[in-house]
């Protein structure tokens, strides 16, 4: 049931965001690893059109808030309000209570009202007035940020960043596939087509299930030494978090889920790696005066590391 859901989940919102089933596969995996998912592109790609899509194909309560520098803490979280009737104060729930939460353009807020999402992110709850408040379940952050432009923009913290399972970029599309999406958009907007294929409830059974998925010793210390690597190479400040290797353990049991696999091999190690790891990097400045990346530095990484010969 997982495949063929799954699979028909990513033809439909592919159908909406032509061209760009890899994100489409890599975003549906960062959910059901209980993930939250960082999009950096420049704008038009179908950053917003990407979350919206999954937020109707997954039949998730979806609410999204543009970030700004008058952005406040409490239009994320909620407030409370006097009640002169009962004597109490009531919880006014803000943005971020819902299945699906966009925040567009991230880095245009403070840092004050960045930190807001910290909590939520790390463990489904908001605390208004040292009440703490849990979110629905399932819950899923898709944050937007626009790398063009930066005037004004508060750039996401370290510990911030750490909490995105995966950050990616979807790109433009090649010339057949921007005449495809004119043709989709001749007499209405695709989106407007997309039903639930799935709901809340089977989306919590794919989660729970991803602990069932069997990771072999060697893929463990596999894992483990590519993550050390990246905090003992030199041109790295600052390596890949143990959070980081968690959230690395949960993503390759989903995608040997789609792949229709209950184990982990290899491949499914290298298909994310960079994903999740990449935006926890801080290079030294030898790597940006050589125009290295952390995708790049990663690459390297990966081919010097020794496979176990689990499954290759």
């Amino acid at each position: 049931m997982i495949i063929e859901k799954s699979e028909e989940i990513i033809r439909s919102i592919g159908k909406v965001l032509i061209g760009k089933e890899e994100v489409v596969k890599k975003v549906l995996m960062a959910i059901y690893a209980k993930g939250n998912v960082l999009l950096e592109d420049t704008p038009g790609v179908g950053k917003t059109t990407l979350a919206l899509a999954f937020a109707k194909a997954l039949g998730l309560d979806f609410k999204r808030v543009q970030f700004t520098p008058d952005t406040m803490p409490s239009d994320i979280t909620g407030f409370t309000v006097y009640n002169k009737q009962t004597g109490e104060f009531d919880y006014k729930a803000g943005a971020i209570v819902c299945n699906l939460f966009m925040g567009d353009e991230i880095n245009r807020a403070s840092a004050k009202t960045q930190s807001a999402l910290l909590e939520a992110m790390e463990e489904n709850s908001v605390t208004v007035d040292g009440v703490t408040h849990m979110l629905p379940n399932p819950f899923v952050c898709i944050a937007t940020q626009n790398p063009v432009g930066s005037a004004g923009t508060q750039p996401l913290p370290d510990s911030q960043l750490d909490r995105f399972m995966v950050k990616l970029s979807i790109g433009y599309p090649d010339s057949a596939e921007q005449v495809e999406i004119l043709k989709s958009h001749q007499s209405s907007d695709p989106i407007d087509s997309l039903t639930a294929i799935i709901y809340r409830d089977s989306i919590t059974e794919i989660q729970n299930y991803l602990g069932s998925v069997k990771i072999a010793e060697d893929i463990l210390v596999y894992m483990v030494s590519l993550c050390e690597s990246t905090r003992n190479n030199p041109l790295i400040e600052l390596g890949v978090s143990p959070r980081g290797l968690i959230a690395l353990s949960r993503m390759v049991r989903a995608s040997a889920i789609l792949s229709e696999r209950d184990y982990v091999i290899p491949a499914d190690v290298k298909y994310v790696f960079a994903d999740v790891c990449a935006h926890r990097l801080i290079l030294r400045p030898r790597a940006k005066l050589e125009g290295l990346t952390a995708r790049s530095i990663l690459d390297d990484i990966l081919k010097n590391t020794p496979v176990p010969k689990i499954g290759r």
